[in-house]
C-alpha cells in the first residue's frame, strides 16, 4: 500500500511584497518550501531559496522481481536547503522558455524498522551536495488531469556524497554489507507532454513521453518506476498496476497517458482510461526477466471547479507476482481546490450569506 497527502500553496505577492512569491507543500511528516524573489538579478532572472525537511522522505523499500523485502528496507529522515536561479529567455512570447540552475545540500539519517533484519546494516548518516540544471519550454500546473498544457524539457542532476558508504546484508566475507552508495551519480533525462480538452465534446487527453539515462547510479539515485501517483513528484514515472517505485532502472523510455470521457452535460461524471508502457535497463542487482513493462487502468472521475476525485482499477500486465505475470491494484485520487471553494463562499451571486454557503456546496458536490 502506498499513499500521500499534502497541502499545496503558490502565492505571488507574499507578505505584501510585489517581488516575493511563496511556494509551499505541507505533508503530514514533511515540509517543502521555497521563497522566490522576482527580477532580483535582472528583469528576467529570479532567485529562489528553499528549505525542506521531515520524516520518512529518505526511506528506502527493497523490491526485487515483484517481491517486497521488508527485512532489507529501512526508514530515512532528513533536511535540505537550496538556492535556485530561474531565467526567462523569451519574454513576451506566449509559450515561455525557462532555464533553471539549482544547488542544494541534503542531510539524511537512517534507522532500521521493526521488520529490518538483524544482520542488515543500514547506511550511515549522509550529506549530499547536488546540482540540477535544465531548460523547460512550456510547462504544466501541479494538478490532476490538466485541461491544457504543453512541455518540452531537458535536465541534468548530479549528486556528490561526502561519505560514500557500504551497507546491507552482513556476512563474514562482507562484514560492512553487500551494497554500496557511490561518491557521485549523474542523471540525464528529457520529457515531452501535451494535455488538451476538445471544445465541442469536452473530452480531454494527456500524453507524456519521458526518457532518461544515468552514470554511476545506485539504489538511492536510480530511476524508480511504478504506480499511478501523478502528483507524487515533479517528474512521476507512473506505470499503472505496479507497486510504487517497484522498478529500479539505470535508463528507461516511458510513454503514458490518459483519456477522459464526460458522461453528462455538465462534465461532472467522467470515465478515465489510462495506460503506460516502458522499456528499461535495470539497476545492477535488481534485474528481472524482460525489459518491457506495460500497465492499463480505468476509473470513474467526478469533478467540479473545486474538487476532483477518481476511484480506479489498474492492471500491471508484465508485473511479476507469485512466479507469474499480472498484478491488480485499486486506488483513489483526490484534489480539492481551496481557492475556488473560497471564491464560491465569499463572493456569491446574491448577498445572502446562506445562499453563499449553498452555492459553494453546489459547486463542490453538485446539485
Amino acid at each position: 500500500m502506498a499513499g500521500y497527502a499534502f497541502y499545496y500553496k503558490n502565492q505571488p505577492n507574499f507578505l505584501q511584497h510585489s517581488n516575493l512569491t511563496l511556494r509551499l507543500a505541507i505533508a503530514p511528516t514533511y515540509l517543502d518550501s521555497e521563497f522566490g524573489f522576482s527580477q532580483l538579478l535582472g528583469p528576467n532572472t529570479d532567485l529562489g531559496v528553499g528549505v525542506a525537511g521531515g520524516g520518512f522522505a529518505d526511506s528506502y523499500s527493497e523490491i526485487r522481481k515483484g517481491t517486497y523485502h521488508p527485512s532489507e528496507s529501512f526508514d530515512g529522515y532528513g533536511g535540505e536547503t537550496s538556492v535556485s536561479l530561474y531565467h526567462l529567455f523569451n519574454p513576451g512570447h506566449e509559450i515561455p522558455l525557462n532555464g533553471m540552475l539549482r544547488g542544494s545540500v541534503h542531510y539524511a539519517t537512517y534507522s532500521a524498522t521493526d521488520n529490518t533484519a538483524s544482520n542488515f546494516s543500514v547506511p550511515n548518516d549522509e550529506t549530499t551536495f547536488a546540482v540540477r540544471t535544465g531548460l523547460r519550454f512550456g510547462g504544466k500546473e501541479p494538478v490532476l488531469f490538466p485541461s491544457l498544457a504543453m512541455e518540452l524539457s531537458v535536465w541534468y542532476e548530479g549528486e556528490f556524497r561526502m561519505n560514500p558508504d557500504t551497507y546491507g546484508l552482513t556476512s563474514i566475507a562482507k562484514p560492512q554489507g553487500d551494497r554500496t552508495i557511490g561518491g557521485d551519480s549523474h542523471l540525464f533525462w528529457a520529457t515531452a507532454l501535451l494535455a488538451y480538452t476538445m471544445t465541442n465534446s469536452g473530452q480531454s487527453f494527456y500524453v507524456n513521453l519521458t526518457a532518461g539515462t544515468s552514470v554511476n547510479a545506485d539504489r538511492f539515485s536510480a530511476y524508480r518506476l511504478g504506480a499511478l501517483l501523478p502528483l507524487v513528484s515533479e517528474f512521476p514515472l507512473s506505470v499503472p498496476g505496479y507497486y510504487y517505485q517497484e522498478i529500479s532502472a539505470r535508463q528507461f523510455v516511458l510513454l503514458g497517458g490518459n483519456y477522459n470521457i464526460p458522461l453528462d452535460k455538465k462534465d461532472r461524471w467522467n470515465v478515465n482510461i489510462n495506460a503506460a508502457t516502458a522499456g528499461v535497463s535495470y539497476l545492477n542487482g535488481l534485474q528481472q526477466p524482460g525489459n518491457w513493462l506495460s500497465g492499463v487502468g480505468a476509473g470513474v472521475l467526478y469533478q467540479t471547479s473545486s474538487i476532483k476525485i477518481m476511484a480506479g482499477y489498474a492492471y500491471g500486465i508484465d508485473a511479476i507476482r507469485d512466479g507469474g505475470r499480472g498484478a491488480h491494484s485499486i486506488g483513489i485520487l483526490m484534489q480539492f481546490d481551496l481557492g475556488h471553494a473560497k471564491q464560491n463562499l465569499l463572493y456569491p451571486g446574491e448577498l445572502s450569506r446562506w445562499r453563499g454557503w449553498g452555492r459553494m456546496f453546489n459547486g463542490v458536490f453538485g446539485e
